[in-house]
């Protein structure tokens, strides 16, 4: 199995906004905090895997109505998948590829997603640095996802070191890295 990573597409900002004009209007009659693309293809500049993560964030009370918004418009909820306070989602279609979250506001799930965003897009250097990582190990033909994210491990906790987190919430990131 291969992974697939390409470079920096401007198409990705352009494909988030359209995805999350929808996603805004079928959330209408949820308190949604944000809606955040996050990820690799979040960050100009950066090579990825051709897939927009998106990360809807709501408070605590108000993740099942979001749940079930999604569902009406052919989401597929897939549970938490191991990860406490973000529900995971399939998309109805593939245009774009995308994995869609419903996140608990102010939890370490999300703040690293915002955090490892926020460092690369203002750090050339480690953009970079991640970057060449991620498109390396592509090239390998036997790579697989997990060893493909174990081996890119050391470059996000460099990315993660440049952070606002706190170091609590830097080890609690990194055992539930070791862990997935």
């Amino acid at each position: 199995m291969t992974v697939e990573v390409v470079s920096y597409s401007e198409d990705w900002p352009v494909q988030f906004a359209h995805i999350a004009g929808g996603l805004s209007h079928a959330l209408d009659g949820v308190p949604v905090v944000a809606i955040e693309h996050v990820g690799s293809t979040a960050v100009p500049g950066l090579a990825a895997k051709p897939i927009l993560d998106i990360d809807i964030i709501v408070e605590r009370q108000h993740v099942r109505a979001a749940i079930a918004a999604l569902a009406n418009i052919g989401y597929v909820h897939r549970g938490d998948l191991g990860m406490t306070d973000r529900e995971a989602f399939t998309a109805p279609d593939s245009n774009p590829r995308r994995h869609v979250y419903v996140c608990v506001q102010g939890t370490v799930h999300l703040r690293n997603h915002l955090a490892v965003r926020e460092v690369l897009r203002a750090r050339p250097d480690l953009r970079e640095l991640y970057g060449a990582v991620k498109l390396a190990l592509s090239l390998d033909p036997d790579i697989d996802i997990p060893t493909y994210i174990a081996r890119k491990s050391d470059v996000l906790q460099d990315v993660l070191a440049a952070s606002e987190l706190s170091d609590d919430e830097k080890r609690l990131i990194l055992d539930l890295n070791a862990r997935s």
